[in-house]
């Protein structure tokens, strides 16, 4: 069975910014990696609309070789949206869920492939609730933004984590990889 990887970045204070956090090559390498390695990314539209960024950027990279790839591998990875808003996508490779985050994911864990990737805070407190996530990779900067979204305020009863890994980059930020119990 594929593998659910939840990936999102975390400022110390513990809110979800991907614009708080501090990227340099070697985090973008990183997340350039993980990205090849799957198949498939599930976001919810506030995410999706953010890495936007990234389309726009194909056309007029700014050089920088790191975030060329990651550019590139975003653009490639199938994208699958959840918004009951959004009518289109507008990406080629993307397109928005027409079933419940429940079935995505029971359909797509059938399948052979890479990791399921999920980058959006609301779509890992779904699926934490449903104990779904089979690896948390919350990467955490240090910077302090004094408010915003905190990941876990929406979970339903205590959940306890089994910490598997650490990786520390050259700007001070961590990425904790953990396991739901």
């Amino acid at each position: 069975m594929r593998k659910i990887i939840a990936a999102l970045n975390l400022t110390i204070d513990g809110f979800c910014d991907h614009t708080a956090g501090i990227p340099d090559a070697e985090m973008h390498q990183h997340y350039t990696d993980l990205l090849n390695q799957a198949d498939v990314i599930l976001y919810g539209r506030t995410t999706f609309e953010l890495m936007k960024f990234w389309q726009a950027y194909i056309e007029k990279p700014s050089g920088e070789k790191a975030m060329v790839e990651f550019a590139q591998a975003i653009d490639n990875i199938h994208k699958i949206v959840f918004s009951t808003t959004m009518k289109n996508v507008d990406w080629e490779s993307a397109s928005l869920a027409n079933q419940t985050i429940e079935q995505v994911i029971s359909e797509l864990k059938q399948q052979s492939g890479g990791p399921i990737l999920i980058g959006s805070r609301s779509l890992i407190l779904q699926l934490t609730n449903l104990n779904l996530i089979d690896e948390y990779q919350l990467c955490i900067h240090p910077v302090v933004i004094g408010n915003g979204l905190p990941l876990f305020d929406k979970i339903k009863e205590r959940t306890v984590f089994k910490l598997l890994n650490i990786k520390i980059f050259a700007s001070g930020a961590v990425i904790h990889y953990y396991r739901q119990l």
